[in-house]
């Protein structure tokens, strides 16, 4: 075996210090959480517990902490379901050269570009002054698809690239209609995208903090409470509250990639089974 050259340690290094930047805030708070009740908000810790947590099921005089979560929770999942289905249609739209496909689609992925916080604003003054009340499950709602969308819109558009179109010509020739043609071949073959889309929509909606900031109303999401925190809360009780939401966070990646490796299995399993079949 041939000895590994100086770059290969100086870009092991490179790499090792960027996990560290990356992921060493987040550990910071983790560990800061479990300190005890005479604990503060920086080293060194002052005795261990679960003191912290337990603070944040009691009481709070410092914000609606479950409320917030309750609400990011509910329009993570109304606007997962609406980026998935919208960024479906969008990719079977776009299969096909249209008029003016080009400049729609220039003009879906401009949002990204945009800064969150004038997309905010600019959605809080349109649900104003048309009278409508700014809320989160509504203008809220609407600030978060102009982030969610065009991310699951290119994710369509990579895989009908790829698309094998000769499995839809086959079931059509078998006499299928175009809804099973959807209903039984694309939906399935690209079922695994979909986990990706849910799983993006779900997430850029739980996190996002600009584009809620002027279009929640007067409910704040988890993000918006949590800043919110940071001005009044001076005890360890504030991280207490990222460690938990990081867990969820990762609990939620965990259960689509759970979901996604189910699916391959089972479609695996299929495709033994109908081997088995045709011998």
């Amino acid at each position: 075996m041939e000895p590994r050259s100086r770059s290969f340690y100086v870009l092991s290094a490179f790499f090792a210090l960027f996990l560290i930047f990356l992921y060493g805030p987040t550990f910071t708070i983790a560990v800061l959480s479990f300190q005890g009740p005479g604990g503060g908000l920086t080293f060194p810790m002052r005795g261990v517990s679960l003191h912290w947590f337990r603070d944040l099921f009691e009481q709070q005089a410092v914000g609606d902490i479950w409320g917030a979560f309750r609400r990011s929770l509910v329009l993570g999942l109304t606007v997962m379901t609406t980026t998935v289905i919208v960024s479906v249609m969008g990719g079977l739209a776009f299969r096909k050269r249209f008029a003016g496909s080009t400049a729609l689609f220039y003009l879906t992925i401009t949002s990204l570009v945009i800064p969150s916080i004038l997309v905010s604003l600019g959605v809080g003054l349109i649900w104003s002054q048309s009278g409508l009340p700014v809320h989160w499950s509504t203008s809220g709602f609407g600030a978060q698809l102009t982030w969610t969308l065009p991310f699951g819109l290119l994710i369509m558009f990579a895989v009908f690239n790829r698309f094998d179109a000769s499995f839809e010509e086959a079931a059509r020739d078998l006499g299928a209609t175009p809804w099973q043609v959807v209903r039984h071949v694309v939906l399935p073959i690209i079922a695994p995208s979909l986990i990706g889309i849910a799983l993006f929509g779900f997430t850029l909606s739980y996190d996002e903090f600009a584009r809620t900031l002027l279009t929640s109303g007067s409910y704040n999401t988890l993000p918006l409470e949590i800043f919110g925190m940071t001005t009044n809360v001076t005890s360890p009780v504030l991280f207490a509250l990222g460690t938990l939401t990081t867990v969820f966070s990762l609990f939620i990646v965990a259960v689509f990639l759970l979901i996604a490796w189910a699916m391959n299995k089972r479609r695996s399993r299929r495709g033994s089974d109908a081997g088995k079949g045709d011998l």
